[in-house]
Protein backbone atom coordinates (compact mmCIF):
# COMPACT_ATOMS: atom_id res chain seq x y z
CA UNK A 1 0.00 0.00 0.00
CA UNK A 2 2.98 2.38 0.18
CA UNK A 3 3.44 1.68 -3.33
CA UNK A 4 0.51 3.06 -4.10
CA UNK A 5 0.50 6.30 -2.14
CA UNK A 6 4.11 7.45 -3.26
CA UNK A 7 2.61 6.63 -6.32
CA UNK A 8 -0.51 8.58 -6.16
CA UNK A 9 1.39 11.61 -4.67
CA UNK A 10 3.53 11.85 -7.89
CA UNK A 11 -0.49 11.79 -9.28
CA UNK A 12 -3.23 13.25 -7.85
CA UNK A 13 -2.58 16.83 -9.10
CA UNK A 14 -2.16 16.73 -12.80
CA UNK A 15 -3.62 12.66 -13.60
CA UNK A 16 -6.97 12.75 -15.44
CA UNK A 17 -8.51 9.73 -13.22
CA UNK A 18 -7.84 12.03 -10.01
CA UNK A 19 -9.27 15.19 -12.02
CA UNK A 20 -12.08 13.55 -12.70
CA UNK A 21 -13.04 12.34 -9.32
CA UNK A 22 -12.49 15.45 -7.78
CA UNK A 23 -15.48 16.45 -10.96
CA UNK A 24 -17.10 13.70 -9.75
CA UNK A 25 -17.35 14.47 -5.54
CA UNK A 26 -17.60 18.33 -5.67
CA UNK A 27 -21.17 18.25 -6.25
CA UNK A 28 -22.11 15.67 -3.83
CA UNK A 29 -19.76 17.60 -0.72
CA UNK A 30 -21.82 20.91 -1.33
CA UNK A 31 -25.01 18.53 -1.27
CA UNK A 32 -24.14 17.60 1.95
CA UNK A 33 -22.98 20.67 3.75
CA UNK A 34 -25.23 22.92 2.12
CA UNK A 35 -23.21 26.35 1.93
CA UNK A 36 -21.77 25.81 5.38
CA UNK A 37 -18.28 27.33 6.41
CA UNK A 38 -17.92 25.84 9.85
CA UNK A 39 -18.31 22.08 9.05
CA UNK A 40 -16.55 19.27 10.61
CA UNK A 41 -14.68 16.74 7.93
CA UNK A 42 -12.84 13.91 8.37
CA UNK A 43 -11.50 11.69 5.57
CA UNK A 44 -10.87 8.28 6.67
CA UNK A 45 -7.91 6.72 4.93
CA UNK A 46 -6.48 9.61 3.79
CA UNK A 47 -3.53 8.89 2.15
CA UNK A 48 -1.67 11.69 1.29
CA UNK A 49 -3.78 14.35 3.05
CA UNK A 50 -4.88 15.25 -1.11
CA UNK A 51 -8.43 15.51 -0.24
CA UNK A 52 -8.12 17.86 2.22
CA UNK A 53 -8.27 20.81 -0.22
CA UNK A 54 -11.78 19.70 -1.59
CA UNK A 55 -12.94 20.89 1.82
CA UNK A 56 -11.36 23.72 2.51
CA UNK A 57 -14.02 25.78 2.24
CA UNK A 58 -16.66 24.80 3.78
CA UNK A 59 -14.54 24.08 7.05
CA UNK A 60 -11.92 22.62 9.33
CA UNK A 61 -11.28 19.37 7.75
CA UNK A 62 -8.96 16.05 9.59
CA UNK A 63 -7.86 13.01 8.20
CA UNK A 64 -6.16 9.83 9.28
CA UNK A 65 -4.14 6.95 7.35
CA UNK A 66 -2.33 3.65 8.67
CA UNK A 67 0.20 4.25 6.65
CA UNK A 68 3.31 6.32 7.61
CA UNK A 69 4.54 6.65 4.41
CA UNK A 70 1.63 8.51 3.33
CA UNK A 71 1.27 11.08 6.24
CA UNK A 72 4.60 11.70 6.21
CA UNK A 73 4.53 12.68 2.27
CA UNK A 74 1.42 15.00 3.15
CA UNK A 75 3.42 16.34 6.24
CA UNK A 76 6.65 17.10 3.82
CA UNK A 77 3.84 18.87 1.92
CA UNK A 78 2.29 21.21 4.46
CA UNK A 79 -0.83 19.81 5.45
CA UNK A 80 -1.53 19.69 8.92
CA UNK A 81 -4.50 17.77 10.89
CA UNK A 82 -3.49 14.27 9.85
CA UNK A 83 -3.03 11.49 12.36
CA UNK A 84 -2.05 7.81 12.05
CA UNK A 85 -5.00 5.35 12.81
CA UNK A 86 -6.92 2.93 11.36
CA UNK A 87 -10.29 2.45 9.61
CA UNK A 88 -11.76 0.32 12.49
CA UNK A 89 -10.49 2.69 15.57
CA UNK A 90 -10.53 6.16 14.79
CA UNK A 91 -9.19 8.82 17.97
CA UNK A 92 -11.98 10.99 17.52
CA UNK A 93 -15.17 11.42 20.04
CA UNK A 94 -18.86 9.81 19.01
CA UNK A 95 -21.10 12.11 16.39
CA UNK A 96 -18.26 14.76 15.76
CA UNK A 97 -18.62 15.21 11.83
CA UNK A 98 -20.38 17.09 9.71
CA UNK A 99 -19.35 14.90 6.62
CA UNK A 100 -17.46 11.70 7.32
CA UNK A 101 -15.40 10.52 4.33
CA UNK A 102 -13.59 6.81 2.72
CA UNK A 103 -12.47 6.79 -0.40
CA UNK A 104 -10.94 3.96 -1.74
CA UNK A 105 -10.67 2.12 1.41
CA UNK A 106 -13.40 -0.24 1.98
CA UNK A 107 -12.04 -2.60 -0.64
CA UNK A 108 -8.88 -3.04 0.95
CA UNK A 109 -10.19 -4.36 3.83
CA UNK A 110 -11.51 -8.00 4.97
CA UNK A 111 -15.20 -8.60 6.00
CA UNK A 112 -15.35 -8.17 9.38
CA UNK A 113 -12.83 -5.10 9.31
CA UNK A 114 -15.11 -3.37 6.26
CA UNK A 115 -18.15 -3.76 8.73
CA UNK A 116 -16.27 -2.40 11.48
CA UNK A 117 -15.05 0.33 9.49
CA UNK A 118 -18.91 1.24 8.34
CA UNK A 119 -19.65 1.15 12.10
CA UNK A 120 -16.84 3.20 12.95
CA UNK A 121 -18.01 6.03 10.59
CA UNK A 122 -21.45 5.96 11.71
CA UNK A 123 -19.98 6.96 15.14
CA UNK A 124 -17.76 9.47 13.69
CA UNK A 125 -21.02 11.02 11.85
CA UNK A 126 -23.14 13.85 13.85
CA UNK A 127 -27.07 12.72 13.93
CA UNK A 128 -28.11 14.23 10.52
CA UNK A 129 -24.38 14.26 9.06
CA UNK A 130 -23.22 12.69 6.00
CA UNK A 131 -21.00 10.07 4.68
CA UNK A 132 -19.35 9.63 1.18
CA UNK A 133 -17.93 6.59 -0.07
CA UNK A 134 -15.68 5.64 -3.11
CA UNK A 135 -15.03 2.03 -4.13
CA UNK A 136 -13.58 -0.15 -6.98
CA UNK A 137 -16.60 -1.24 -8.73
CA UNK A 138 -17.59 -4.56 -10.87
CA UNK A 139 -14.91 -7.47 -11.02
CA UNK A 140 -15.01 -7.33 -14.79
CA UNK A 141 -12.74 -4.69 -14.31
CA UNK A 142 -9.99 -6.38 -12.02
CA UNK A 143 -6.76 -5.95 -13.51
CA UNK A 144 -2.91 -4.76 -12.63
CA UNK A 145 -4.15 -1.71 -10.48
CA UNK A 146 -5.69 -4.61 -8.27
CA UNK A 147 -2.68 -6.03 -7.25
CA UNK A 148 -0.90 -2.13 -6.25
CA UNK A 149 -4.43 -1.43 -4.79
CA UNK A 150 -4.58 -4.19 -2.84
CA UNK A 151 -8.02 -5.19 -3.83
CA UNK A 152 -9.91 -7.47 -1.90
CA UNK A 153 -13.37 -7.11 -3.54
CA UNK A 154 -14.72 -4.57 -6.39
CA UNK A 155 -18.69 -3.93 -5.67
CA UNK A 156 -21.80 -4.07 -7.50
CA UNK A 157 -24.19 -1.45 -6.27
CA UNK A 158 -26.63 -3.32 -4.51
CA UNK A 159 -23.57 -4.92 -2.74
CA UNK A 160 -22.35 -1.26 -1.26
CA UNK A 161 -26.11 -0.03 -1.13
CA UNK A 162 -26.57 -3.15 1.33
CA UNK A 163 -23.53 -2.35 3.72
CA UNK A 164 -24.09 1.38 3.72
CA UNK A 165 -27.77 0.41 5.16
CA UNK A 166 -26.67 -2.50 7.35
CA UNK A 167 -24.75 -0.03 9.51
CA UNK A 168 -27.45 2.47 9.59
CA UNK A 169 -27.28 5.21 7.16
CA UNK A 170 -29.60 5.96 4.87
CA UNK A 171 -29.07 6.51 0.87
CA UNK A 172 -29.18 9.67 -0.49
CA UNK A 173 -27.29 9.10 -3.77
CA UNK A 174 -25.23 5.93 -5.45
CA UNK A 175 -23.77 6.11 -8.50
CA UNK A 176 -20.93 4.40 -11.10
CA UNK A 177 -18.62 6.61 -11.97
CA UNK A 178 -15.89 6.70 -14.56
CA UNK A 179 -18.40 5.03 -16.78
CA UNK A 180 -16.60 7.06 -19.68
CA UNK A 181 -13.43 4.99 -19.35
CA UNK A 182 -15.32 1.69 -19.29
CA UNK A 183 -14.67 0.52 -22.70
CA UNK A 184 -10.97 0.82 -22.58
CA UNK A 185 -10.47 -0.49 -19.23
CA UNK A 186 -12.52 -3.70 -20.08
CA UNK A 187 -9.89 -4.62 -23.14
CA UNK A 188 -7.16 -3.50 -20.92
CA UNK A 189 -8.02 -5.00 -17.98
CA UNK A 190 -9.34 -8.50 -19.81
CA UNK A 191 -5.93 -8.25 -21.22
CA UNK A 192 -4.18 -8.17 -17.53
CA UNK A 193 -5.90 -10.99 -16.63
CA UNK A 194 -5.31 -13.54 -19.73
CA UNK A 195 -1.31 -12.69 -19.17
CA UNK A 196 -1.58 -12.70 -15.63
CA UNK A 197 -1.66 -10.13 -13.20
CA UNK A 198 1.65 -7.99 -12.64
CA UNK A 199 3.88 -8.06 -9.65
CA UNK A 200 3.55 -4.44 -7.57
CA UNK A 201 6.36 -2.64 -8.91
CA UNK A 202 5.37 -3.42 -11.90
CA UNK A 203 1.93 -2.28 -11.47
CA UNK A 204 3.21 1.22 -10.31
CA UNK A 205 2.54 2.06 -14.56
CA UNK A 206 -1.28 2.13 -13.88
CA UNK A 207 -0.86 5.57 -12.63
CA UNK A 208 1.39 7.26 -13.96
CA UNK A 209 0.54 10.63 -15.73
CA UNK A 210 0.09 9.88 -19.42
CA UNK A 211 1.40 12.17 -21.97
CA UNK A 212 0.17 15.56 -22.07
CA UNK A 213 -2.44 15.27 -24.90
CA UNK A 214 -3.65 12.15 -23.54
CA UNK A 215 -4.23 13.43 -20.35
CA UNK A 216 -5.65 16.55 -21.97
CA UNK A 217 -8.35 14.31 -23.96
CA UNK A 218 -9.54 12.03 -20.91
CA UNK A 219 -9.87 14.99 -18.71
CA UNK A 220 -11.93 16.36 -21.02
CA UNK A 221 -14.08 13.63 -21.08
CA UNK A 222 -14.35 13.30 -17.33
CA UNK A 223 -15.35 16.76 -16.79
CA UNK A 224 -18.03 15.89 -19.63
CA UNK A 225 -19.95 12.94 -17.37
CA UNK A 226 -19.22 14.83 -14.14
CA UNK A 227 -21.39 17.45 -15.82
CA UNK A 228 -24.06 14.65 -17.14
CA UNK A 229 -23.72 13.49 -13.58
CA UNK A 230 -25.14 16.40 -11.80
CA UNK A 231 -28.04 15.24 -13.71
CA UNK A 232 -27.99 11.48 -13.78
CA UNK A 233 -26.81 8.13 -12.50
CA UNK A 234 -24.49 6.20 -14.32
CA UNK A 235 -25.30 2.09 -14.94
CA UNK A 236 -21.95 0.99 -14.93
CA UNK A 237 -18.59 2.24 -14.65
CA UNK A 238 -15.26 1.55 -12.52
CA UNK A 239 -15.67 3.39 -9.34
CA UNK A 240 -19.07 3.54 -7.22
CA UNK A 241 -20.29 6.83 -5.75
CA UNK A 242 -22.37 7.05 -2.36
CA UNK A 243 -23.54 9.77 -0.15
CA UNK A 244 -25.40 8.64 2.44
CA UNK A 245 -27.03 10.56 5.92
CA UNK A 246 -26.84 9.22 9.48
CA UNK A 247 -30.98 9.75 10.86
CA UNK A 248 -31.13 12.46 13.37
CA UNK A 249 -33.22 9.88 15.53
CA UNK A 250 -31.00 6.78 15.61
Amino acid sequence: MDDLLRATARAEERHFWFRGFRWFVGPLIHHALNGQTRARILDCGCGTGANLALFRRFGTSYGFDRSAAGLYIGHQLGRRRLARATVTAAPFPSGTFDLVTSFDVLYSLESRDESAAMAEMFRLARPGGFVLINVAAMDVLRGDHSILSHEVRRYTRDRLARLVVASGFRIERITYTHASLFLPLLMLRTLHRRRGLAAEADAQREISIPAGPLNAIMSAVLFAEGVWLRAFNSPFGSSLLCLARKPIHT
